[in-house]
């Protein structure tokens, strides 16, 4: 059915979306509501991806399961890592190396941009979120926030192993240099919000200029931490490399984190009061990824560098693993630009990505559309400007399939938290 020309599953996405925005205090609810609505119309009078009924739910399900259990994983587990890192102590010793002024702040948001480049996002944007907690005494700007989740993703956009979209062009043949092209957007985008976020934050409350009395450094709870981190690269690097057909059976990433959790949590024990209050915010996020699954999204403009530019704000609101699995199968991107604008854009709306759906679970207050595009207004600008840096430096040149390129298994997964999403073939090598 459609309306106006429009899907009238797009119609009802679209009403959930402005639901979330409009009643910002009941998100989780409008989230399940939406995702309740938009299943009962598929189930009777729309289909999934061609195949109607429960059939087509199930078949929905078992494509997407991996995508959720492992982002579920992350979520959980990534809560009780920035507790683990609070608790260390190192946040708090942190005032003895940065500026006292607004510069600690962008150093701030700098350090979180070099850790996503070889950690997850959400990790990143948590840590990120923690450092900020402790040296801004709990006051923390929304637009600081919003800079943080910026600097995350934007930190992820450049490396094949910092965001879940640049893996999946990893594993379909895109050549990590093609990617790493993206941080010219990255670093000059970082440059502009960072400023304006730190200063904001300053303004609001500054920086700790001292250590608190009694601060101390506690090894054993950072070494926990960096085992969680270990045990979530290895298995991505591990399974990318060696077994990538298990990715698209099993959630391992976020396996890889709870049995780092449990085996270390007779040494210090994790705070688990922690978990409701994550699990409530994991399930708004995987609401909004089982309702975007449900679109009948079957291609994608044709590749420029305007569609690219395009993509960037779309993943604000809808999920980037989807946009890329499309894009991929598509072809004909320059895939730099392609990573930096699905990788940033979702920074634009906090629940634009899943770093954005964690630090809220931090800070409650940042679950306002409205307050988020008041305060961190300076994304969009640094997005559009950062965009048009990459352009004018290197121009726009789409990848050409080069003969003989490596097949990617069928059975592979295209992503490290989303298997071959439903109705889609597998990815050809671009």
């Amino acid at each position: 059915m459609v309306v106006a020309g429009i899907p009238v599953d797009f119609v009802l996405f679209a009403l959930t979306l402005l639901g979330v925005a409009l009643f910002h205090h009941h998100t989780l609810a409008v989230a399940l509501t939406g995702l309740a609505v938009i299943t009962l119309y598929k189930l009777a009078l729309g289909d999934f991806s061609g195949v109607a009924g429960f059939a087509g739910l199930a078949g929905l399900l078992a494509h997407e399961w991996v995508t959720l259990g492992n982002l579920l994983g992350l979520l959980l587990g990534f809560a009780l890592l920035a507790d683990h890192f609070e608790r260390s102590g190192l946040p708090a010793l942190l005032p003895r190396y940065l500026p006292d002024d607004w510069k600690g702040g962008f150093c701030l948001l700098l350090l979180v941009f070099v850790i996503s480049s070889f950690l997850d996002n959400i990790a990143a944007a948590m840590i990120g979120g923690t450092m900020a907690g402790v040296l801004y005494r709990k006051r923390v700007h929304i637009g600081f926030l919003a800079g943080i989740v910026a600097a995350s993703n934007a930190g992820g956009s450049g490396s094949v192993v910092g965001d879940t979209t640049t893996t999946m062009m990893w594993i379909a043949g895109v050549r990590p240099g093609q990617v790493f092209e993206a941080y010219i957007a990255a670093a000059s985008a970082t440059l502009v919000f960072a400023v304006i976020a730190a200063k904001q934050q300053h303004r609001l409350q500054p920086i700790m200029r001292d250590s608190p009395a009694g601060a101390s450094f506690h090894g054993s709870r950072l070494a926990i931490v960096a085992i969680i981190l270990l045990a979530a690269i290895g298995a991505n690097v591990f399974f990318n490399l060696s077994a990538p057909a298990v990715l698209a059976q099993v959630p391992v990433i976020g396996l890889a984190v709870w049995v780092a959790i449990l085996v270390t949590a007779p040494w210090r024990r994790p705070n688990w009061a922690l978990l409701p209050g994550a699990f409530r915010g994991s399930v708004f996020l995987l609401s909004l990824v089982l309702c975007a699954a449900m679109m009948p999204v079957k291609h994608l403009p044709a590749a420029s560098w305007e569609s690219a530019f395009g993509l960037g704000f779309v993943s604000a609101v809808f999920d980037n693993i989807p946009l890329t699995a499309l894009a991929l199968r598509q072809g004909g991107y320059d895939w730099g630009f392609l990573a930096y604008a699905v990788g940033f854009g979702g920074s634009m709306i906090w629940f634009g990505s899943s770093a954005g759906v964690a630090l809220s679970n931090m800070y409650p207050e940042a679950r306002s559309v409205g307050a988020w595009l008041k305060a961190g207004w300076h994304i969009a600008l640094a997005y559009v400007l950062g965009f048009y840096v990459l352009l004018f430096a290197l121009g726009w040149h789409p990848d050409t399939p080069a003969q003989g390129a490596p097949a990617v298994p069928a059975a592979a997964s295209p992503s490290l938290l989303n298997p071959t999403p439903a109705g889609l073939q597998p990815i050809d090598p671009p």
